[in-house]
């Protein structure tokens, strides 16, 4: 059995870091293809030493481009490895087009799928994740489940049962492996020269909040006017890229980094009083650290984090995001808990059932 395991962006490495480690405690022949989705020191390779990854046996180096452009460039590149390797399963992770092109490819080309974290919908489809999502999911032979929403949604999209299987996620693996060194590193202190719980963190990246110049504004202007309390906010490539087309300058209580490596955030998350974010895998994050969580978005396709964690949608609304961060510093934010099988055992559940999968094969 060999296993081709496909990464190109930063949350993939989180993702499949414990199944390539899986894999390897059991003597499981696998090929780690890294897409270049994510290509600077900042934003791959840092996680790649942080997350104890062994180097890519391939790197396709497909970098920036359109969604169309650079989907078709992994998916040419990744073509070609499948011809030479011949694996017998493709395990793609998460949402990014990486996902959807090498997905695409092994379809066409009869080689099973696998996709960890299958089933999540916003049900918005103007989110190209939920594109990548769903033309993954139904692809896939296997699908692994992190929370029963996602169960649900398969099974009304018609997906047989016996194929998915709720494993917990890996994401949280990670977390847990690398959280006491996160905090012993405290980054809190030795970067920004802050007490634990003194100050909050911000990530912003998705199109719909940094594609438009108005919101993009008008979510700084709101956060600059919101409290006096520190917000850490390590700039995406991306946005940094918006922020300065639009000139759009950055002051207290923001107080702007370069994206920090995986140790490094974790810890600083940990610590930290709030997170107001955009993105999928902080909302799941904070929900096992137990942080308050404030995500700018409207929806999430991660609805256990507000069921059971401690995640809450304020959107872009300026007044919801106020009230919501006066709320969480008089303590008044809900506690939550962490979800079932988010216990840093995922990855061997995953592995056990590609096991069993390929003993019925042969």
């Amino acid at each position: 059995m060999l296993i081709c395991n496909v990464v190109g962006a930063r949350p993939n490495f989180i993702k499949m870091a414990p199944i390539v480690h899986e894999l390897h405690k059991r003597s499981i022949a696998q090929l780690l293809v890294h897409t270049g989705q994510h290509y600077d020191t900042q934003m791959s390779h840092s996680f790649f030493v942080d997350l104890g990854l062994p180097e890519p046996d391939v790197y396709l180096d497909v970098g920036s481009d359109t969604h169309a452009r650079q989907t078709a460039r992994i998916m040419r590149a990744f073509e070609q490895v499948c011809l030479h390797y011949r694996p017998d399963l493709v395990v793609v992770v998460g949402d990014v087009n990486s996902t959807l092109a090498a997905s695409v490819v092994a379809a066409k080309m009869h080689i099973p799928i696998a996709h960890v974290e299958a089933g999540l919908r916003s049900f918005d489809r103007s989110m190209p994740e939920e594109v990548n999502r769903l033309v993954t999911d139904h692809l896939s032979e296997l699908l692994f489940t992190t929370e029963p929403s996602a169960n649900a949604n398969l099974q009304t999209e018609g997906i047989a049962s016996e194929r998915v299987n709720y494993v917990g996620n890996c994401m949280i693996d990670t977390l847990l492996k690398h959280l006491d060194a996160g905090i012993e590193a405290e980054p809190w202190a030795r970067l920004f020269g802050m007490e634990p719980a003194s100050y909050g963190v911000l990530t912003l990246h998705r199109p719909s909040n940094v594609d438009e110049q108005e919101i993009l504004a008008g979510l700084i202007q709101t956060l600059q006017r919101s409290t006096d309390v520190p917000i850490v906010f390590p700039v995406h490539p991306r946005t940094r890229n918006r922020l300065e087309e639009a000139g759009i300058d950055l002051s207290a209580p923001l107080r702007p980094c370069a994206p920090l490596p995986y140790v490094a955030f974790l810890g600083l998350v940990a610590r930290s009083k709030f997170v107001l974010t955009d993105s999928g895998g902080l909302q799941e994050e904070t929900t096992a650290l137990g942080i308050p969580c404030l995500t700018l978005r409207s929806n999430t396709e991660r609805p256990i984090t507000i069921e059971e964690g401690t995640n809450c949608l304020v959107g872009t609304d300026p007044y919801k995001i106020r009230e919501s961060i006066a709320s969480v510093l008089a303590g008044n934010w809900k506690q939550g808990k962490r979800p079932p099988l988010w216990d840093g055992c995922s990855a061997p559940r995953i592995v056990d059932v590609i096991e069993h999968w390929f003993s019925e094969r042969c």
